[in-house]
């Protein structure tokens, strides 16, 4: 029982360090044939966003719209895709024929 508490007590250690290095991670979505380009962290902050000058007008703000929508959504995707990756990594190293 003892040996159980003292791998969740290590579990938790560990998920906090891939959440810090999660902070590291970067991964980018886009749209628009790279148009619109969002980069996130890995534990999913907006860390920059890019659009081409040629949609900065007026008339474009639908399509503008549309395009940051779909690149922010694809990467939100991969930093949860990521992050999952690294968080059930994480656990086979400390519960190994455990399934996650």
């Amino acid at each position: 029982m003892l040996d159980l508490i003292s791998k969740l007590g290590g579990l938790k250690a560990k998920m906090d360090a891939v959440k810090s290095t999660l902070d590291d991670v970067r991964v980018s979505g886009e749209s628009g044939a790279a148009e619109v380009k969002v980069t996130v962290t890995g534990n999913r902050k907006v860390v920059s966003v890019h659009i081409e000058p040629h949609l900065l007008f007026p008339e474009k703000k639908e399509q503008v719209e549309e395009l940051l929508e779909i690149a922010l959504n694809r990467a939100l995707q991969e930093a949860e895709k990521r992050a999952e990756e690294e968080m059930k990594a994480a656990g086979r190293e400390l519960l190994p024929g455990f399934p996650l």
